[in-house]
């Protein structure tokens, strides 16, 4: 079966003056039909940057090498008036914080009818009543009313849903959520991740969920992909990847995530150090400066780190060293 989603050997970077800074690193993954693709990592670690560029969404000054396959066309080379037949309608991303993703000074169902009236050609009408029942299909209560009031109106889990019926109202193959739970609260969070599940099963569409937070992902997709100063360090099935992290840096966001079962502890595990700057020269491990393992190793010896199908790299010394 094809992949809906085909990204291969993908770099982004920006001038800076004389200088290029590296967002994202020759990176490699594919999302198959049906299937939920996680991608955890740090802020800055190229997360956005990399889905922003699969959209064809980055700023002027970004230069793109490689290749994004979405149903086996290449999105890359494609202008502007293209790419807008393809984003809303057959690719949806969800973005991060739903009060300045929605327009404020519209009404919902204007917001929501405008997609379909764009890219179905229907009427305002018809546009409008499949709006109402999109709202209900996300379990936003009162639709009809909904659809007459102002983004400010609607708490921010309501705000979110109706993003993510927004990305739905097209029918797409693909739908990118980018920490789509990230300004909610827990209880909201658990809600917005059950919703998702649910609409996938439904529609059988692909999904990828991106965040930082490696116990949201972890409930709902089938693989994650674990990036580091824009590189891909790990990419494996979230149960094999949570019982047997390869790399460092997995493990150390595993130690991270709270746990009810284990021994109480005073203070939460963090990471120690702070990820590489933007423009900062890497070696062959960027994460060897922040490694409780093998740090100093790392950078005397420049090992050859181990390389996979996905373009990610595995860290050569084991972890239970």
């Amino acid at each position: 079966m094809s992949a809906t989603l085909s990204v291969e050997k993908l770099s982004v970077s920006y001038a800076n003056g004389t200088e290029r800074i590296e967002a994202v690193r020759s990176l490699s993954f594919d999302v198959a039909p049906g299937e939920c693709l996680g991608i955890v990592g740090e802020s800055g670690s190229g997360k956005t940057q990399l889905l922003m560029a699969a959209m064809g969404l980055l700023a002027g000054n970004a230069v793109i090498d490689g290749s994004v396959r979405f149903e086996g066309e290449e999105l890359i080379t494609r202008d502007s008036a293209e790419l807008n037949r393809i984003r809303g309608a057959k690719v949806s991303m969800v973005f991060q914080d739903p009060m300045t993703s929605l327009t404020p000074h519209l009404k919902i169902g204007i917001q929501l009818a405008e997609v379909l009236v764009c890219h179905a050609a229907m009427s305002w009408r018809d546009a409008w009543a499949a709006a109402e029942r999109t709202l209900g299909r996300v379990h936003i209560s009162e639709p009809r009313r909904r659809l007459n009031q102002y983004p400010h109106e609607l708490s921010g889990g309501m705000r979110q849903r109706v993003m993510i019926g927004m990305g739905l109202l097209c029918g797409p193959s693909l739908l990118i959520a980018d920490e789509p739970t990230s300004a909610l609260d827990v209880t909201v969070q658990a809600q917005i991740i059950e919703l998702l599940r649910g609409l996938r099963s439904e529609m059988g569409m692909a999904l990828i969920l991106v965040s930082h937070d490696l116990g949201v992902v972890a409930g709902l997709a089938d693989r994650i992909l674990v990036m580091y100063a824009g590189r891909a360090v790990e990419c494996a099935a979230t149960q094999v990847l949570l019982q047997q992290p390869r790399h460092p840096y997995t493990a150390g966001l595993l130690k991270c995530i709270p746990s009810l079962d284990g021994p109480r502890v005073e203070r939460l595990a963090t990471l120690p150090g702070q990820p590489p700057q933007p423009g900062e020269r890497l070696e062959a491990c960027a994460f060897a400066p922040r490694c409780p393992r093998a740090a100093e190793r790392c950078r005397i010896e420049r090992p050859q780190l181990l390389g996979s199908s996905t373009g990610s790299v595995a860290c050569h010394f084991p972890l239970t060293s």
